[in-house]
């Protein structure tokens, strides 16, 4: 049995029967489906997103640098892309119908995904003579030699930060120690058919998003007329689901991928893709006809000969994976196209607002502005989680849950790790073993698990605040779940005094820091979903839903570029100076926390004012807004 999947089990019953419970009693039957839909598309990304940094650095062996540009491209474009889908649902084709369109695409890129093929090999090259690095095991567990001579040698960095290959003989074509200056390092054997097999997998991925994402949260607060006190807590509820689907992803696909091969931990996300799609298609009736085309007639308009307008926009969206096939593999222009993507949605709403929007829109609409730019700062250090704090993981916490085996009940049952128990002469057979291993990609498991926790405790603390009157406001939930996030990193600065000699910080303080994480993220992005719906007039709610997301796309780019800033030397994947890996790691870790606990501090500053801007959309009694008469 192992350890990690038991707990796993115990939190999810423990903590979804009160959701179940909310969900079947107190909510509409439609937030049934969207639950379970939404759930099963988050198993698929975030189960991807687990083992992706280590895909890039391990199997590809980009550096970590590159690695990180890449995935912060690969995931802005993820949330950048949701602006296109928004629009084309408010316009054309009506949420249902391109969460559905969106929902065959990630079925189609996380499956393609799970086609791996051979890893790259790293090279030394050293007065004309190459040498290749043996690499064995996935995640943590990673270690590569150097093969001399036919034998494998272990290597590091020494302190000077020269290259050193440890327990070389005398007689060796090559000295024990290398400096900086007399070899190169170089990559071998990165297979180009299967590289672009992998950009293409990543480019129907972003394009599905891109239709589903905004457009099912969309969705979700068309359940509830306006000034319904039950849309927060549902959002929060539908917030549990993401994170029951991410929490299985990371332990589930983070296992497989590095226990068996990357391509089972992607096949298994691209398996519970499709049984999200399955659960959307068979659940439409619950959903009350919301998210039908706006205009039924013009979208099954013909377009050319037997071709509908329906049929053009899928078309052109497939056009569109080529479109992206390319600029995914491109930093610097999905950097360019963010800055477009930018410019041109402030652009729109600052139109909208003064063209088309009494007072008290534009104000409201003023608000949801201010509420993403502190969505942007929080996302940038929230998703370091799949990236720089992966990596950190990897190489500098101490990720075996216990340090020697523990036995209980006089040795009927054991924990401890598979090596553990051969290091102890322990038999298998002569005990109920536990295995306590964990790995770097479940880490990610963590952040997921104080959800399922907590979730239902906002839930409830929201309710309860509200039907006194004594809820919090957003610009001050948005401020509290900034210095949340910021401390979360601090906690990491307290925890390198417990350091071991590996350079490894004990597991809890990566736990305590995604505790913090969490609590900010439940401050955060349930109350910003909510309010974007709240906020933005009828006709614009699906573009303000994917602006929302545009804000997560910024924040990856720059998390991106931040995480590079964290990365050291590695061969084979593998870092070389653990003791410089940390060092760097907390010197970025603790800018970006006292950054983000400044400008929260701010926010709750601002609160008071700000809180003007929102002209009563909080309130529990509150009108729907009048189309008709208030927007022009």
């Amino acid at each position: 049995m192992n350890i990690v999947i038991a707990l796993g089990i115990l939190v999810t019953l423990v903590t979804g029967i009160p959701v179940l419970i909310q969900l079947l009693r107190q909510h509409p039957k439609g937030l049934l489906i969207l639950f379970f839909a939404e759930m099963w598309e988050r198993f698929s990304y975030y189960g991807m997103r687990a083992i992706l940094i280590f895909y890039l650095t391990q199997h590809f062996l980009f550096e970590p640098k590159a690695a990180s540009a890449h995935y912060g491209s690969y995931t802005s474009l993820v949330y950048l892309l949701p602006l296109i889908g928004g629009f084309l649902a408010d316009k054309y084709l009506g949420t249902r119908k391109a969460v559905a369109f969106g929902a065959i695409l990630l079925v189609a890129g996380h499956l393609t995904m799970a086609i791996e093929g051979k890893p790259a090999v790293q090279t030394l090259t050293y007065q004309g003579a190459t040498y290749e690095f043996q690499a064995e095991g996935r995640g943590q567990q990673l270690v590569a030699k150097l093969v001399v001579a036919g034998k494998p040698y272990d290597v590091a960095a020494t302190k000077t930060g020269d290259f050193e290959v440890k327990g070389l003989p005398a007689d060796a074509p090559l000295p024990a120690v290398l400096a900086k200056a007399d070899y190169k390092l170089d990559v071998k054997g990165r297979d180009p058919l299967y590289l672009n097999i992998f950009w293409l997998a990543l480019s129907l991925i972003i394009v599905g998003v891109g239709f589903l994402k905004p457009n099912i949260s969309t969705i979700v607060g068309q359940l509830y007329p306006q000034g319904d006190p039950r849309r927060d807590p549902g959002f929060t509820l539908y917030y549990y689901g993401i994170n029951l689907g991410s929490f299985w992803a990371s332990i589930l696909c983070g296992l497989l991928g590095v226990t068996v091969g990357w391509w089972a931990g992607f096949g298994l996300a691209g398996i519970g893709m499709l049984a999200g799609f399955v659960v959307f298609v068979l659940g439409k009736p619950l959903l009350m006809g919301k998210g039908e085309p706006p205009e039924p007639k013009a979208l099954k308009a013909k377009v050319v000969g037997p071709i509908d307008r329906e049929m053009v926009i899928y078309a052109l969206s497939l056009v569109g994976v080529v479109g992206v096939f390319f600029l995914v593999q491109r930093n610097p222009v999905v950097g360019a196209a963010l800055i477009a993507g930018i410019a041109a949605s402030l652009g729109y709403i600052l139109w909208f607002m003064f063209a088309k929007c009494g007072k008290e829109e534009r104000e409201r609409l003023a608000l949801a502005v201010f509420l993403i730019f502190g969505a942007v700062v929080f996302w940038t250090l929230f998703e370091q989680a799949g990236s720089s704090l992966s990596l950190f993981a990897a190489t500098n916490v101490q990720l075996d849950l216990v340090q020697a085996p523990v036995q209980w009940f006089g040795g009927a049952v054991t924990l401890a790790t598979s090596e553990q128990l051969v290091a102890a002469g322990i038999d298998k057979a002569s005990t109920f073993w536990i295995n306590t291993s964990f790995n770097a990609p479940q880490t990610q498991a963590l952040n997921a698990g104080w959800i399922l926790i907590f979730a239902p405790v906002f839930a409830f603390l929201w309710t309860w605040l509200g039907k006194r009157g004594r809820d919090l406001n957003p610009v001050v939930k948005f401020g509290l779940a900034l210095i949340q996030v910021g401390a979360g990193f601090l906690v990491l600065q307290i925890g390198a005094t417990f350091a071991d000699g590996a350079f490894r910080l004990p597991l809890v303080f990566l736990v305590v820091m995604y505790m913090l994480h969490t609590t900010g993220e439940l401050c955060m992005s349930p109350v910003g979903l909510s309010q974007m719906t709240k906020l933005s007039p009828p006709t614009v709610v699906s573009f303000m839903m994917a602006v929302w997301f545009l804000a997560v796309a910024i924040a990856q780019y720059i998390g991106g570029m931040i995480a590079g800033l964290t990365t050291t030397e590695t061969v084979g994947g593998q870092v070389l100076d653990p003791a410089a890996a940390l060092a760097t790691s907390l010197e970025v870790f603790n800018v970006i926390g006292l950054i983000a606990i400044g400008i929260g501090v701010l926010f709750l500053a601002l609160s008071p004012w700000l809180k003007k801007w929102s002209h009563g959309s909080d309130d529990t009694d509150a009108a729907p807004v009048d189309s008709a008469t208030k927007i022009h």
